[in-house]
Order: C-alpha cells, then sequence, then structure tokens
C-alpha cells in the first residue's frame, strides 16, 4: 500500500487534495474504502472518465477497496454546467444510462479476486428521502454564502438564463452520498475529477458537521494537449467507449493520432507502462517519431483494457491493411467498413478493367498512362501487386460489403464497391 501517492504523483493524476501527509498515512495504515461517482447524463461513459477510472485501479491494486457508485438519482438532476441548464431525462432512460455505465465500469476494474471492487446506486437512499428530511435533515448543514461561490454556480448566477434550483441542490445530494457511503462501507476516501473539488469537499465537510469525523479528498486533472487544449473528440464527437456509439477502430485511431509531444504524459495517465518502459518510449520518440512506436504501445494498452484483446487485434489488423502490410480478406466487415470510411470511392462492376478505375479515380489521366503504371508494379488490388494491363474485377476480389481496395504506389489507396448482386 505503501507508495500509491509517489504513483500517482510520477503519472500526474493528482490535481488538488486535502490534508496530503494525513491521506497518505491512512493509505499506509492499512487498507482504506474510496469511491468515484459517475452519472448516468448520456448512454456511455468517454475517455475522460477514463482518468479517475485509472486513479480507482492504481489504489485497487494498492489494497484499497473501491465503491463504484452510479448516480441514478444524481443523474435525474444534473450537475450544473458552465453554460445552460441541463434538460431533464425520463426516469427510464436515465435508469437505462444508469445500466449501462455500470456494466461499462465493471469491465474496467477488477470485480473478482481478493479486493473486488463493489457497485453502488444512489437512488437506493436518495429515493427514500423525503422533501422534509431533505430540508432538516441535509440543508440545514449547507451556508447560503458558501453554495453561492462555488464557481459554476456564480457564473450561472451571473448568467442570462440564470441556475434553477433542482440544479442549485445538487451539491447536497452529491455530499450526502459521501456521508451515506461513510456510514454503510466506512468510505473515507473520495475521488473525482477536478471540475468536481467543491462538491467532493462539501461532502467532507457535512460527514465532519454530522458525524465529527475527517475523511479526505483526492482530485485527478482534466487532461489537456501541450498547447493546453482539451484531449478529447473525434471528428464525429465525443470519444464514446460504447462500440455502438464509437467503433472499437475508430477508439483505436484516436490515440494513434496523438502527437509526439502529448503521447508520453498520455501513456503515464492511460496505461500501466512502468517508468522504465515509458522512458524507453520517450527515447524511441526523440530518436525514431516517424516508427510512432509510444503511439501503437498507447493505442493499443488503451483499446485492450476498453474494448478487449480479440477486438484490438481486429482494428490492428485493419490498420496494417489500410498501409499495404496485411491482407483484406481477413477482415470482418463491421471492422473493414469502418477502415475504408474516409477512403475516397466509386461505385464499379465486376468485369470492368482496372485502367478504366484508376483514370476514373484521377489516379492517372488515361488509359495509357494506367497500362503503363501496371506494368511497372506500381498498382495493387487488395493489396496483391497485378502486372496484367488487362487485368478486370472477378469476384474474388470481392471482399465484405463488396468492396474492392485499389492502390497506386504507396499512399494513393481508393475503394471500389460492387453493388450487391452484381
Amino acid at each position: 500500500m505503501s507508495g500509491v501517492l509517489d504513483e500517482l504523483r510520477w503519472r500526474g493524476l493528482i490535481a488538488q487534495h486535502t490534508d496530503i501527509d494525513a491521506l497518505e498515512k491512512a493509505l499506509e495504515d492499512g487498507p482504506l474504502t474510496f469511491y468515484c461517482g459517475f452519472d448516468p447524463t448520456a448512454p456511455s461513459l468517454h475517455h475522460g472518465h477514463l482518468v479517475a477510472v485509472k486513479v480507482m485501479r492504481h489504489l485497487q491494486l494498492a489494497g484499497h477497496h473501491p465503491l463504484v457508485l452510479v448516480g441514478g438519482a444524481t443523474g435525474l438532476v444534473g450537475d450544473p454546467r458552465a453554460k445552460g441548464e441541463r434538460m431533464l431525462n425520463e426516469r427510464e432512460t436515465v435508469a437505462g444510462w444508469a445500466d449501462s455505465l455500470r456494466a461499462q465500469l465493471e469491465s474496467l476494474l477488477d470485480f473478482d479476486g481478493d479486493n473486488p471492487a463493489r457497485t453502488v446506486n444512489n437512488l437506493d437512499w436518495t429515493n427514500e428521502m423525503s422533501a422534509i428530511d431533505f430540508l432538516r435533515d441535509l440543508g440545514k448543514h449547507f451556508r447560503l454564502g458558501t453554495m453561492i461561490a462555488k464557481d459554476i454556480v456564480a457564473r450561472r448566477l451571473n448568467s442570462e438564463e440564470g441556475i434553477s434550483y433542482t440544479e442549485f441542490s445538487y451539491q447536497i445530494l452529491q455530499a450526502n452520498d459521501y456521508l451515506e457511503l461513510f456510514r454503510r462501507y466506512g468510505c473515507t476516501l473520495e475521488v473525482g475529477g477536478n471540475d468536481q473539488w467543491g462538491n467532493l469537499v462539501g461532502g467532507m465537510d457535512l460527514i465532519r458537521k454530522v458525524e465529527g469525523e475527517s475523511v479526505h479528498v483526492l482530485t485527478n486533472p482534466l487532461i489537456t494537449k501541450a498547447d493546453g487544449t482539451k484531449f478529447g473528440k473525434t471528428e464525429g464527437g465525443a470519444v464514446w467507449l460504447n462500440p455502438q456509439m464509437l467503433s472499437p477502430y475508430k477508439f483505436y485511431q484516436f490515440w494513434l493520432n496523438t502527437a509526439d509531444e502529448d503521447v508520453i504524459r498520455m501513456l503515464k495517465v492511460f496505461t500501466f507502462r512502468t517508468q522504465a518502459e515509458i522512458a524507453e518510449l520517450e527515447r524511441a520518440v526523440a530518436e525514431r517519431p516517424h516508427a510512432r512506436e509510444a503511439q501503437r504501445v498507447l493505442a493499443e494498452d488503451v483499446t485492450t483494457w476498453v474494448h478487449g484483446a480479440e477486438n484490438t487485434e481486429r482494428v490492428k489488423a485493419a490498420s496494417e491493411v489500410l498501409f499495404g502490410k496485411a491482407d483484406p480478406h481477413h477482415l470482418d466487415a463491421a471492422t473493414l467498413c469502418d477502415a475504408v470510411a474516409e477512403l475516397p470511392k466509386i461505385s464499379g462492376e465486376l468485369g470492368t478493367e482496372i485502367v478504366d478505375l484508376l483514370v476514373r479515380l484521377g489516379l492517372e489521366k488515361g488509359k495509357s498512362a494506367a497500362r503503363k503504371t501496371i506494368a511497372a508494379g506500381g498498382v495493387y488490388v487488395n493489396n496483391q501487386k497485378i502486372t496484367d494491363e488487362a487485368y478486370v474485377l472477378s469476384e474474388s476480389d470481392l471482399l465484405a460489403n463488396g468492396f474492392v481496395l485499389l492502390r497506386k504506389g504507396r499512399k494513393n489507396l481508393n475503394l471500389v464497391q460492387i453493388p450487391f448482386g452484381n
């Protein structure tokens, strides 16, 4: 158990904390119970949630007992946003999202073995509370001035839309979660994103006022790129963990595209690679940046953690296909479809000459030039070099979904799609 805070510091996973010496002593004295909350405000977690989950996993590996709180109650209310009131989702929708988040979280932490994580839902105790209980037992411990002074609340109060009492009261509900987990499980540490600092401290203060006990709070930073901008988003939006919302292939590509100046920090945050392994990868970035060794390790490790080893092997195979290094016939339809989604594409027919396709794709100006390129060995069908100037598409060329990969040289990869039934 000793040294887990040093590990978190080295990885850049600590932003703010309460009495760090007291927390370090508590962590070293024996296993403590800690929790982190996740609100079902969408049907999936995204990559930003992985930072808090990594902190939880490091603490779990050090022997401490994790509670995974899914906010079935707080998800019905919504944490105040910097801009605009949240839309209140239907109860059935939130309940479904809570189930989805629980399933995702149970795949990211260890729920078996000698030190299993445990899932809890704050709807279990919040649903039993009456309005009078809320006001008398909780509300009396919160000073209005302190609640109004919180950054997000202050910004919303000064904006045109203001803030509803519903969102304003969120901080009381979250504070009560810590109190309930302290009472039920002896939980003495809450972890979470740095944007939740005020809410986390509110729970700590509530326990002190109600139970007269001291507990701890630890936040992780919000991850940014070297230029200070937010680390995240794909062309289609958020980096979701749900494979139906973002395919494993696109998820893998997101991490593979990490910039050289960011990749070492991301390895520290999102993987369990050791200091020695990351130091070696840092040397690789400096000496062989074109090889992108660090990016490949990052993409493989995170994709395996989230989507499993089998899916990772599929998307790696798809990447090899796009680089001309593998046979595309072995790819399943879904992975192939994701891999070729951004390629230039035309429709074709069986029996079409390759020279005609090269001209239609703009890869050659005319048939004569196309034949010369083929004869010189510069054209590939499904990563197989062809030298027959009269080559025509046949059924044996068809991949899943009627796709045919047509490449000129090393980089000019295009897609021909043969309609089904052609």
